[in-house]
Parts: C-alpha cells; structure tokens; sequence
C-alpha cells in the first residue's frame, strides 16, 4: 500500500481547499467543496472565503445568503455553519441524534416529563410563519409550558428541530459584538434545506472530495458523527486506500489525484476556526502538535492563523486600530514581506470606506 509522506498530504489538503491557488469560480462553489464554512463568527466565512476565491469581495456572500442559496444553521459538531441549502439538508438528518445528546446535556431537564414528539411539535407551530431569536421562541414555549425555564427551552428547540438563521445573522458586521440571532424553520427558509432521511455514505464521499485521504477517525472528528467505519468500509470498492507516515489507513475518492510535494505554497491568512484546522483528527498535516496548543489555546476557541509554505506558522488578529502577527518562529525575510503584503490586501477587505486606517504589527 502507497505511504503518503506528511508533505503530500499538506499540499493535496492545500490544493483541494483552494489554498494553493485561488479559486477562479464562485464563492457558491467553493462552499460546496467545503461542505460546510465555519461560522460561529460571522465574519469569518468571508474571510476564509477571500483565502480561496479570486476576487472575492464580501457582497458576493451576503448575496447568497439572501438569495437563500448558502444558509447559516448548526450541523457539523453541533456548532454554526455556512452551507449550501442541500448540504443542509444533508447533514441535520445524520447528526440528530448528537444534537439531541447535546441538548440533553446541557439542558435536558428543561423538557424532563414532556414527550420529545409534543415539544418538537410545540416548537413547530410556535416557528410556522414566523421570524424569531431564541429568546423569543424560548418566551413562547414558556407559555406552552408553564413552570419552566424559557431560556432552556429555547435551546433545547434549537437542537431539537432544524433551524436556520436567516439575515441580517451571517451578513458581516463588528469584529468585536454580535447581536440576536434570528431564527426561521429550515422548510420553510429554504426547502430543500429540509430533508427526513440522507445517507451518511454521502457526506463521507462529499468529505474526501474537500479534505481527503483522511482516516475513519478524521471524518469522525470533522462531523460529530461516531460509527463511522461501517460505513467506510462498504464504500471500499469506490475508494483508493494509503497509508500515512505512521502507519495508520487512509482513504480517498478513487479518482482523486495527489498533490505535488514540492508544490509551491504561498502565504494565506485564514480566519479562527478555519476548515483547514478543524477537519482532521490528527492534524500534523497543517499544524505541530506544538503549534496547535497555541492556536486552542481553550475550550471552543480556534484563534486566526496565517500559513507559511503551507503550515500554520503563526496567528494573527484583527483590533480597530491594528493588525497584529505573532509568529512561532522568526520569519525568513521573504516570507515576512510577502505576510506583510498580504495583510495589506486583507486590511483593505475588511476595512470599511469611513473607517480610520489600520497599522500592520509584527509582535
């Protein structure tokens, strides 16, 4: 069996995220490839965007979200993505059963005595028809269910039925604040968002694609799903298999090609919780070990890294008045310049026409 070094597998990574060479499609395209866009923050799917899209400019994503196209919901590790509407409807049906473990979690006696199939209808016809914020909708169960806590209650809807956060949630707006998130019934925003069953086949196919080879474990920490190997393992004969530097299987489309290992990588600044950081188990191909311990530094907090030739080599953010780099290591002198000319570009992406000019700091 084929061993894949470390290098190849960096750069096949790279090349299938857009991150070697940007993309010259729509941004609607690239999502696709993605699955799925991190966006716990609003502003970061823009900025992963522009990473991978020539030409991106942020209208081109606001646009789509608008036209219902992309949608902002919870699906990949029970946290906030941007999707295409299908893949939406792709995802919801597999992960049920981790969002109902997490509601449970942190919120199941909210709904301890109520049957599952009540609620869930409760919350059903509290949505129909309407655009509500969690609080709202938790106000409103509250009333249904007299007695209990409606900020539960509201979070326990949201991981009970397939939500959708329609605008203004997604647009871009302040590094620095958020307001209240909107919600709508995924059917009813986007039908094709909606679907009862999807095959979990499907989605580890649609994960090769954009992030493979990868391992049974890499898929299972990039989606929240467990009990993923039956499943990988009936679709072997659509698959290729490798094996990684330590020894470990790994598998691919069939007809997937490989990336050069000498392919020249350039500098590219990704937002926090990049795709790129978070879609594999072991994540050495991107990032040490050493470096990662930086970049999460705690619990739900994936700080913005810039990539030089091809590996995570520091992080960087974003402040009214400066954007700052804290590499790991000192920097060659072409790779500093050629940071320093790309965090020009990014400042005026993200730099607003009224707003005051930002300086550029080497920490």
């Amino acid at each position: 069996m084929t061993v894949l070094t470390r290098r190849t597998l960096n750069r096949t990574l790279l090349e299938r995220q857009f991150l070697l060479e940007r993309a010259d499609v729509g941004a609607a395209e690239v999502v696709g490839r993605l699955v799925a866009v991190q966006g716990q923050e609003c502003n970061a799917p823009y900025v992963g965007l522009r990473a991978r899209v020539s030409g991106f400019e942020r209208d081109e994503l606001a646009g789509l979200l608008h036209d219902r196209a992309v949608v902002r919901g919870a699906t990949l590790r029970g946290t906030q993505h941007l999707q295409l509407a299908a893949d939406f409807g792709l995802m919801r049906p597999l992960l049920a059963t981790l969002f109902a473990r997490i509601g449970r979690t942190g919120f199941g006696t909210a709904i301890e005595g109520i049957e599952p199939d009540e609620f869930v209808a409760a919350v059903r016809e509290s949505m129909t028809g309407r655009v509500l914020t969690r609080p709202e909708l938790g106000r409103l169960l509250a009333e249904r269910f007299p007695g209990r806590d409606a900020k539960a209650l509201g979070w326990m809807a949201h991981f009970l039925v397939g939500l959708l956060h329609p605008p203004p949630s997604g647009m871009w707006g302040s590094w620095w604040s958020r307001g209240a998130v909107p919600c709508v019934l995924a059917e009813e925003w986007a039908p094709e968002a909606a679907r009862e069953e999807a095959s979990a086949g499907e989605l580890v196919l649609r994960y090769l694609a954009g992030h493979g080879p990868a391992t049974v474990a890499d898929v299972q920490t990039w989606s929240g799903l467990t009990r993923l190997k039956p499943v990988v393992d009936a679709l072997r004969p659509k698959l290729r298999t490798y094996r990684d530097e330590d020894g470990r299987e790994l598998f691919d489309l069939a007809d997937a090609p490989l990336a050069n290992p000498d392919a020249p990588a350039p500098v590219r600044l990704l937002p926090n919780f990049d795709n790129l950081v978070l879609a594999h188990r072991d994540r050495t191909r991107v990032i040490t070990d050493e470096h990662r311990r930086v970049v999460m530094p705690g619990y739900s907090q994936v700080l913005p890294t810039f990539l030089v030739d091809g590996f995570v080599a520091g992080t960087w953010e974003v402040s009214k008045t400066a954007l700052t780099f804290r590499p790991f290591e000192r920097l060659a002198p072409a790779d500093a310049e050629a940071l320093h000319a790309e965090a020009e570009r990014l400042l005026a992406f993200v730099t607003d026409e009224d707003a005051p000019p930002r300086t550029i700091v080497h920490a």
